[in-house]
């Protein structure tokens, strides 16, 4: 790759495509699932999750590069790939990704068999078990089941998103002719059905259905039946100009989103061709422009299961022995004194807590359900981007409102894929005389916020907590996140500012100490990032450390390539999509980019900057996205306590010092698995035994790059872009 002028435009060359980056990290999901050291039941889990990311990515990306095909859109990001030539090379490596995917179940579920756990067909049924099977079927599946004709009286059906169907070709003795009807296999029905007599072995229910269709079609031959899945456009489309009633359009456009166009079709192998060009057909959306039509290309042969993000119902049996040791969150040493309220320990010092190692519920939920019903406590607002179910914090919110305190919360409608939910949720909140504001329809509120507004004596004291993670207490169980509490006064004061920008009306864009997106995030990072260059460029201690989901922003990588060549070691932990190519030469030798994949989702995000010996630490919510700084609210906090900055180190060390979760991103674009040299060195295993990974004789040493870790070469330790 050419060397380039730091004044001109960079090469496309010098980007990865930000959707083949994507699909690499989903490559990084599926080695979970065929890596042998991890237990059967964990690598199931891994397919699932795999199966599950690539039915989004086709509902909300592949889908907007169709739309973009088909408006005529030429414009292309960095890398310079157009719309169709993204589509060309996404469908080679997804054929590539379910080719891989085909045999990793293959050799799941023999292993698995060895184990004593089953997927059978009904004919390895004996008659004993079927007639169990059958008195099921008969009670609690055939009620549901509603066979649809297609003939000429009956159009073809709405097949809704990411359902089973079953094709069903059937005889009419009578007339001597065949017909064709629609099975739905119901996802309100568990999909395994237990064999009887057997722990741990299965059926999937769709053949269950499949061999009992003559009850649905009584007098008639059924002939054969094959099952299909529909994958739809599920993006929102939100009005540019501010709706009158958000919450309304928000509720139209997730009941439209049934009804986008088919993007997609998954087929059982063995459906015939004349099935397939008949669903093809009937799939078609008339209002899609030809050039954006269903096509060959866009079915899918599944094998004989579809919907492998159901294998998701089996990694929850109770067989330990297949799966990761079960681990318990600990309480942070600093909220261990049940008696101490958790406000006197914010008071004294800040507090850092890193989830899911150290307990959800005894520190953010205890946060919040302290301040609501502590006579003291007079406001509580806070930011609900995604949560969960059996959430305690909504629960605190309503206590709060009902006794009295004043409580907002700004609920994000455009939450992707949890819109109704969320929904359901403000309603709820309003019933109870909760204040809810909904945000903007421009900007996604994408913020982890909490403010506790408490008296104390003659004076009032604010108290924070600001986080990577939502206040989710499942998603707290699974996802790695940071959390800070503090009641520092400008960023109480900050943050006060914030919240009166989302509920009420303000163009406030100064902050004393957080970075806000969008009024001065984009701008603040592009300063740090550019103040360690100077520093290089004086001999200073200069070293950037970003750990996030995502690095696609073209501006921040020029930063970065910048800083690079000024002499900045640049170490980024980017999980997911990294569009940057580390390791050019004259241009990011000295950049390395590292992806931790395990048992935990990696979602903190942490910076750091050397900044010539006086370092720097901020948590907060934003990836380095063009999204992230400029069409969502977020907001990221410095760290300010030289105590806080030894965990945050120790943590940055732990990820950079992987060899067991780590890959590594080439100049190529291609990632390959670190392998062990010596002492395993695991992250999660690390931070299970301590929730910042520190070790004996950890100080506060500043961050020194370690040397390059060895790289596995085996070649199937290799994911390319």
């Amino acid at each position: 790759m050419p060397l380039q002028d730091t004044a001109a435009p960079l090469s496309s060359s010098l980007f990865i495509n930000r959707e083949l980056s994507w699909l690499s990290f989903n490559s990084r999901v599926l080695h979970e699932a065929l890596d042998a050291r991890n237990p059967l039941l964990e690598r199931l889990k891994f397919l699932s999750i795999f199966s599950t990311n690539l039915d989004e990515f086709y509902m909300v990306r592949i889908a907007g590069l169709r739309r973009q095909v088909a408006a005529g859109v030429l414009l292309a990001p960095v890398d310079g790939l157009s719309p169709q030539e993204q589509l060309d090379a996404i469908h080679r490596v997804i054929d590539e990704q379910l080719g891989l995917q085909r045999r990793c179940l293959a050799a799941l579920l023999d292993q698995l068999a060895g184990r004593g756990v089953r997927l059978l067909r009904v004919a390895d049924l004996s008659a004993r078990e079927w007639g169990a099977m059958d008195e099921y079927f008969e009670s609690q599946v055939f009620p549901v089941l509603t066979p649809l004709a297609v003939d000429p009286g009956h159009p073809f059906p709405y097949i809704s998103n990411l359902s089973i169907s079953l094709a069903v070709e059937i005889r009419d003795p009578e007339r001597g002719e065949d017909l064709f009807a629609r099975v739905k296999v119901p996802k309100s029905l568990p999909r395994w059905v237990p064999v009887s007599g057997r722990p741990s072995h299965f059926v999937p229910i769709e053949q269950v259905i499949g061999n009992i269709l003559g009850a649905l079609f009584p007098g008639m031959e059924v002939l054969r039946c094959h099952g299909f899945r529909v994958t739809r456009y599920s993006d929102l489309e939100l009005p540019v100009e501010e709706p009158e009633d958000l919450l309304a359009t928000i509720e139209e456009q997730v009941f439209k989103r049934r009804f986008g166009e088919v993007v997609r079709l998954e087929v059982q192998s063995n459906m015939p061709p004349h099935l397939r060009t008949l669903l093809l057909e009937e799939l078609r959306d008339a209002e899609v422009p030809q050039s954006a039509a269903l096509t060959e290309r866009d079915i899918q042969d599944a094998g004989e299961l579809l919907d492998l993000g159901d294998l998701m119902a089996l990694h929850a049996l109770d067989l330990p022995a297949l799966k990761d040791p079960v681990f318990t969150a600990s309480i942070p040493a600093e909220l261990r004194d049940p008696a101490r309220s958790i406000f006197d320990v914010i008071r004294e010092q800040d507090l850092l807590v890193h989830h899911p190692f150290d307990s959800f519920s005894a520190s953010v939920e205890r946060f919040l359900e302290t301040a609501a019903l502590d006579d003291n406590v007079l406001a509580i607002k806070l930011t609900l981007y995604r949560t969960s179910g059996d959430t305690a914090i909504v629960d605190a919110l309503i206590e709060a409102a009902q006794r009295g305190k004043q409580v907002a919360v700004l609920v994000e409608l455009k939450a992707r894929f949890d819109e109704a939910n969320n929904i359901t949720w403000a309603r709820r909140l309003e019933s109870f005389g909760v204040h809810v504001a909904y945000g903007s329809a421009t900007l996604k509120t994408h913020t982890k916020l909490a403010l506790v507004v408490r008296r104390e004596g003659d004076e009032i004291r604010r108290y924070v907590h600001l986080g990577s993670g939502n206040y989710n207490s499942r998603t707290a169980r699974l996802y790695t996140d940071v959390g800070l509490f503090t009641c520092s006064r400008s960023i109480a004061a900050d943050v006060t500012d914030l919240f009166n920008s989302l509920t009420g009306y303000s163009r406030q864009r100064l902050y004393r100490k957080l970075l806000v997106a969008p009024a001065n995030m984009r701008g603040r990072f592009l300063e740090l990032v550019h103040r360690e260059a100077e520093h290089a460029r004086l001999g200073r201690p200069a070293r950037i450390i970003a750990k996030m989901n995502a690095l696609v922003d073209a501006e921040m990588i020029e930063a970065l390539y910048r800083a690079s060549r000024a002499g900045v070691d640049v170490d980024l932990i980017c999980r997911g999509i990294c569009c940057l190519r580390p390791g050019v030469p004259g241009l990011s030798e000295r950049i390395r980019v590292v992806s931790i994949v395990g048992r935990f989702l990696e979602h903190s995000r942490l910076f750091y900057f050397a900044n010539g010996g006086v370092e720097e630490f901020y948590i907060g919510s934003a990836d380095w996205m063009p999204r992230n700084f400029d069409r969502r609210v977020e907001a990221v906090a410095p760290v300010d306590s030289p105590l806080l900055h030894r965990r945050l180190r120790s943590l940055l060390r732990t990820c950079l010092e992987d060899d067991r979760q780590a890959w590594e991103l080439g100049a190529d674009g291609s990632w390959l698995q670190r392998r062990p040299n010596g002492a395993l060195h695991a992250t999660h295993e690390i931070l299970l035994r301590d929730s910042w990974g520190q070790r004996d004789g950890d100080d506060a040493r500043p961050m020194e790059r370690a040397g390059t870790s060895a790289i596995a070469q085996d070649t199937s330790s290799s994911m390319s872009s």
